[in-house]
């Protein structure tokens, strides 16, 4: 195999990685932009993989258990927008708490519903969000270069995958170039001003936690019908901390989120190729090291070390309505 190849196949490896984390990502950009901070990234994700196993196992279609998984994820998030927004709760408690009921519920239903110790069975193929061959990629596939980058690293993925990496510049054109996306915008810096010019606060941050939650199942679904055969207990591993990082990292602007998720993705592929391979001059570098470097660059990021990101300035704060 030449160098090529083995480099193509890792960056292969990092797209297939980083889009739950792009989706994630971007699921938080729009709730944060709208000023409501959003820790149950993960719990969303969980629950959103979860119903999205479960249904594909039953009605034996991906499309089915996508649509669950987005029902569930919306729901959880609406939840969340019930405590921090109609309530004025706070918004990290209820991120939290959502992390909580996703955790235990999943594996608690799945055992009940399944009896497989909290997994759902292995979904077959035809269940599942199988690769994709994009036109002419099998004919290219032998020309230097070009067609091996076709075949090995733009054609061959799943729906979920393609559908993460051009919500990138959907989601800009949103947030810049269209009036719900300046409002909410402006929501999150000032909720005032968007309540004078008489936009509701609350049906804009809603309606943010609804586009949250959508993306957060498609990233859940991706998970347990695409990258994986089913529903495994905590399977998004951490992963909706990650993309928080990756958006705090990106200073919640959507391109700069896609890059950061792809440097994340590109460490998990590391991790993933070097298991068991030899280091010059290092030696075999232990599994669990390897396994720890995304989350060690998450605390990395997270300490300080990617220069000063301001959120926006009405994040986090419940808006009272001046009487």
């Amino acid at each position: 195999m030449d160098s090529l190849t083995t480099i193509l196949q890792l960056f292969d490896s990092t797209i297939r990685l980083s889009a739950p984390l792009l989706l994630a990502c971007l699921a938080g950009l729009y709730s944060e932009r709208a000023g409501i901070f959003d820790i149950g990234l993960e719990g969303k994700m969980l629950a959103g993989a979860f119903a999205a196993g479960a249904a594909a196992t039953w009605f034996g279609s991906a499309y089915i258990g996508l649509l669950a998984a987005v029902l569930v994820s919306v729901a959880l998030g609406l939840v969340h927008g019930f405590a921090s927004i109609t309530h004025r709760g706070n918004q990290i408690v209820s991120g939290v708490a959502i992390n909580f009921i996703a955790a235990g519920t999943t594996v608690i239903l799945g055992q009940a519903w399944f009896q497989q110790g909290g997994r759902t069975p292995s979904l077959p193929n035809e269940a599942r969000f199988n690769p994709i061959n994009l036109p002419g990629a099998e004919a290219l596939k032998d020309v230097p270069v070009i067609g091996q980058i076709y075949y090995e690293l733009i054609s061959g993925h799943s729906i979920p995958v393609y559908l993460a990496f051009l919500l990138v510049p959907f989601t800009w054109w949103v947030l810049y170039r269209t009036r719900f996306g300046l409002r909410l915008r402006a929501v999150g810096e000032n909720p005032a001003a968007v309540d004078t010019a008489g936009v509701s606060v609350p049906w804009l941050r809603y309606r943010a936690v609804i586009c949250c939650g959508v993306l957060c199942g498609i990233a859940g679904a991706y998970l347990a019908t695409a990258q994986g055969a089913g529903f495994v207990k905590d399977m998004t591993a951490g992963k909706g901390y990650i993309a928080l990082a990756a958006l705090i990292f990106a200073k919640w602007r959507p391109v700069q989120a896609m890059f950061a998720c792809l440097l994340f993705g590109f460490l998990d592929a590391v991790a993933i190729r070097m298991q068991g391979h030899p280091l010059p001059l290092i030696g075999e570098v232990p599994v669990q090291l390897m396994q720890a470097l995304p989350y060690i660059l998450t605390i990395v990021l997270l300490a300080g070390f990617i220069g000063k990101a301001i959120p926006p300035k009405a994040g986090g704060v419940a808006y009272v309505k001046e009487r």
